[in-house]
């Protein structure tokens, strides 16, 4: 007598349960992009925004989630960490884009001065990351004075009139010239400080114009004050250095480079390339977190 035996196919594996995203999940990971806009906190003063971040470290899933409610704002992550925080910055396509037009008009500056404070931008960023390596160490801490920023740019001035002297240049620029040979003229005829009878500077003189930019990077949690010291002194956070990373090294920062400004009279750091650098190559449009 045999015995009868039947057969059925295997079962089929069960396939792996992905967790749902629930609208708890999403507004989790907005208040995260939320907290990232708010460049001033710090995580370690916010339960809440810590906490977040340590999911963010430790939940791919949500991580992906946040990263997509951020490029759906038009917003680039950077970095996602407890120094930095969530840090963010604007596409130029993005609605918490700031522009140089509105940045100008918000420092209340003649049309004719927009490239002066972008100069003076590109100059404080030089200043408080010298060379590349300086940007590249997580740990660097950069500080720069209005005042040293403003003798910074005039002496790569001078350095850029000496130039043109030499190559018989020294005339108005050709529409083809290097942003820099455009500047010097402008920035080297305005007074440095310009004071007024109560010994306030001039919002159109040079450390005027140096003193707006720090403000405007102080009130964007890139750069924080420490003193009243030569015009103001400042130091920079883990943010701007983020920020500098991804908008450093444009052909005017390269012409900052090749000018090898010495130091300025108040200690400061010069700018000049460092040695062995070649693979810390910086990447373009230098330290303007705003598009024109």
């Amino acid at each position: 007598m045999s015995e009868h035996v039947e057969w059925s196919e295997p079962e089929a594996a069960a396939a792996p349960v992905t967790a749902a995203v629930t609208p708890a999940d999403a507004a989790d990971a907005a208040r995260l992009v939320a907290f990232g806009l708010q460049p001033k906190l710090q995580p370690a003063r916010d339960q809440e925004y810590a906490e977040l971040l340590r999911r963010y470290r430790e939940d791919p899933p949500f991580a992906r989630l946040a990263d997509a409610v951020a490029a759906g704002l038009g917003l680039v992550v950077l970095e996602v960490s407890p120094r930095a925080g969530m840090a963010v910055t604007a596409a130029e396509d993005s609605v918490f884009a700031v522009r140089m037009g509105d940045y100008a008009r918000r420092t209340a500056a003649d049309s004719g001065d927009r490239f002066l404070h972008g100069l003076a931008h590109l100059s404080v960023a030089a200043m408080a990351f010298p060379r590349p390596e300086d940007l590249a160490d997580d740990g660097y801490i950069g500080r720069v004075t209005v005042n040293g920023v403003d003798a910074f740019v005039r002496q790569a001035c001078r350095r850029l009139e000496e130039r043109a002297d030499e190559q018989g240049m020294n005339t108005d620029p050709a529409t083809d010239a290097p942003g820099l040979e455009a500047a010097w003229r402008i920035w080297v005829r305005r007074s440095a400080t310009g004071a007024t009878k109560d010994a306030r500077r001039l919002a159109g003189s040079t450390t005027g114009i140096v003193g707006k930019a720090a403000a405007f990077l102080t009130d964007s949690g890139f750069l924080q004050r420490t003193g009243d010291d030569n015009g103001g002194t400042y130091r920079t956070t883990a943010r701007y250095q983020l920020q500098v990373r991804d908008m450093a090294g444009s052909a005017a920062m390269a012409e900052l480079l090749e000018l090898g400004v010495v130091p300025v009279t108040d200690g400061t750091a010069s700018l000049l390339p460092a040695e062995d650098t070649e693979d810390l190559e910086l990447a373009a449009d230098a330290g303007l977190p705003f598009h024109s």
